[in-house]
């Protein structure tokens, strides 16, 4: 029979290439998700394929009714947030309201319905600015803005739950993530924001100096991670999901430049509260303990977002 998966923000941006990669592994979907970020055109492939409900995990009510329409859930991957810094600076409240109230609700759900593994996309955000680099899970966690607080305790409920329930979890911090389908809209975007500017013939703004350096790991390499996980089995709770490469966003945009044809020519803005300077992490737990690699270096990655974006 096959296992029911439950994907929170599985129309979003991560949430529908796991979608993708859960249904080419055979597996029965149910999405979660309100829209706010995400967009059904991101389902335009699969739409038929899963069991779609609209809803907010910071509602009780709306995460209950699916486990009531699904009451076979076997795992859920969670990846439904609020993921951006500026918004947590702003409002902290709500920003804790969906990323630490909305992980209890599924957390509750998922023990009442006794699910076997939950799966928490957590950030690169916890550990906050550090000189040790490249950062490993056992790094000290000491984050910088709202946002990475509400993901750093979230992540203790996903711990504090599988301990007391004998539930299997896991935590996986992602690096930046980049690749189709992701907004331009978000602040971790970087790479879509630089590629939408420069086919719309604008110039690219850099905040900071643009030595400010990024890991980033392509989307479909990060759902291979994501899915793995519900068949294989480890005693770490925490891997960081990331190439393991330091990549500065000057450089970034150098490659871009060259890849689209377009000169080289940012504006440069004041850098924004809550950015951290330098990061990247080390992936050498997850490859170790798991059947995953990188598959896709940054060169073929760009290739294949920015000829997804040039025939939107």
């Amino acid at each position: 029979m096959m296992k029911k998966v439950l994907v929170t923000g599985g129309a979003g941006f991560i949430g529908s290439h796991v979608v993708d990669m859960l249904l080419k592994i055979k597996m029965n979907v149910v999405i979660l998700d309100n829209l706010s970020t995400g967009t059904l055109k991101n389902l335009d492939s699969s739409l038929d394929e899963v069991s779609f409900c609209e809803g907010c995990i910071t509602h009780m009510e709306a995460v209950q009714n699916v486990f009531q329409l699904h009451p076979d859930i076997d795992h859920v991957i969670h990846l439904a947030a609020q993921s951006k810094v500026g918004p947590s600076l702003e409002n902290p409240g709500a920003d804790a309201g969906v990323n630490i109230t909305g992980t209890i609700n599924l957390l509750e759900c998922s023990r009442k319905a006794n699910v076997r593994t939950f799966i928490y996309a957590s950030s690169a955000a916890v550990y906050g600015e550090t000189s040790v680099l490249p950062i490993k899970e056992q790094h000290e966690v000491n984050p910088l803005s709202p946002y990475g607080v509400s993901k750093l305790a979230a992540e203790e409920y996903v711990k504090t739950y599988g301990r007391l329930y004998d539930m299997e979890v896991k935590c996986l911090r992602f690096a930046n993530v980049y690749g189709p389908r992701q907004s331009a809209a978000t602040e971790s975007g970087v790479i879509t924001i630089f590629i939408e500017d420069l086919i719309n013939g604008k110039r690219p703004v850099i905040f900071g100096d643009g030595l400010q350096t990024r890991d980033f790991i392509f989307v479909k390499d990060v759902s291979r991670a994501v899915c793995q996980w519900i068949d294989e089995k480890s005693d770490s709770f925490v891997y960081n999901v990331s190439s393991g490469e330091e990549t500065s966003i000057e450089e970034l945009l150098k490659v871009i430049c060259e890849s689209t044809g377009q000169d080289y020519s940012p504006r440069f803005e004041k850098e924004r509260p809550g950015d951290i300077k330098r990061s990247y992490l080390d992936n050498v737990s997850l490859c170790r303990e798991s059947s995953w690699t990188v598959d896709v270096p940054l060169n073929k990655g760009l290739e294949e977002t920015i000829d997804y974006y040039r025939k939107k």
